[in-house]
């Protein structure tokens, strides 16, 4: 065979060989469709509670803010129902811890926050001091008399008795128990009732314990009046033993 004929046979068979190779090539299979009904699943929700201030008095407020996503209901126990986010100011009577759900068609998400509620800080009352002269007044009173007498009368036992305590624990104290009577009678004789009155007022303080040492009589009679109107009960606000520092 010569050359101008080989060429012609070597074409043919070159162009069987590249079909022979191409219907032996592997294909690539299409991917399959996913089955019918297959979705992708719903986002679970989330839900964030904080409150603010965490600590506060008996009384006083503080402000809780919540978020949430992916929720179709969201509550807040204590108070119901809430949107989806917000900020709500309440006032816990007592420690609290507020529990927030929020639920959606992939679950349900919690969050808390709690709340701690101190007891009313007590109010401090500033204590007035008193004076010397006051302290006196408030624990050593005066007593009264029947008209025209000068015994102790029931009534003023208690009030000796809580005058003797006070001076019992105060020896450095010196009294003046000054007998009155009212208007009636003359001025020599209501000096005497006077007198009669005053030491009778100090006689009971003796005997409750105070030194005698520490007592001064004095009758004014009806010369310094308490009261000027001419009325019982006048006249028995003037019927007295009447106690004072001894300056």
């Amino acid at each position: 065979m010569n050359l101008r004929n080989r060429i012609p046979v070597a074409v043919a068979l070159l162009a069987t060989l590249i079909s022979v190779a191409g219907c032996n090539k592997k294909r690539t299979p299409p991917s399959a469709p996913p089955p019918p009904g297959l979705t992708s699943l719903p986002a679970a929700p989330t839900a964030q509670l904080t409150a603010s201030p965490t600590v506060i008095s008996e009384g006083d407020q503080t402000v809780l803010s919540w978020r949430t996503t992916d929720a179709a209901s969201a509550s807040i126990d204590g108070i119901g129902d809430v949107p989806a986010s917000g900020v709500k100011t309440v006032t816990p009577s007592a420690s609290t811890t507020y529990h927030l759900v929020a639920k959606g068609d992939g679950g349900t998400a919690e969050a808390t926050a709690s709340v701690t509620v101190n007891g009313k800080p007590a109010v401090v009352v500033p204590v007035k001091t008193m004076s010397a002269e006051e302290e006196f007044k408030a624990n050593v009173q005066d007593i009264f008399f029947d008209y025209d007498a000068y015994s102790i009368r029931s009534d003023a036992q208690a009030a000796l008795s809580r005058g003797a305590s006070y001076l019992a624990t105060h020896p450095d104290v010196k009294v003046v128990i000054g007998g009155y009577c009212d208007e009636r009678g003359s001025n020599e004789y209501n000096l005497a009732l006077g007198q009669n009155r005053a030491d009778a007022a100090k006689n009971a303080l003796v005997a409750a314990g105070v030194p005698a040492a520490n007592l001064r009589v004095v009758s004014y009679g009806k010369e310094k009046p308490f009261c000027s109107e001419a009325t019982e009960e006048c006249w028995q606000q003037n019927r007295r033993a009447g106690f004072s520092i001894d300056r």
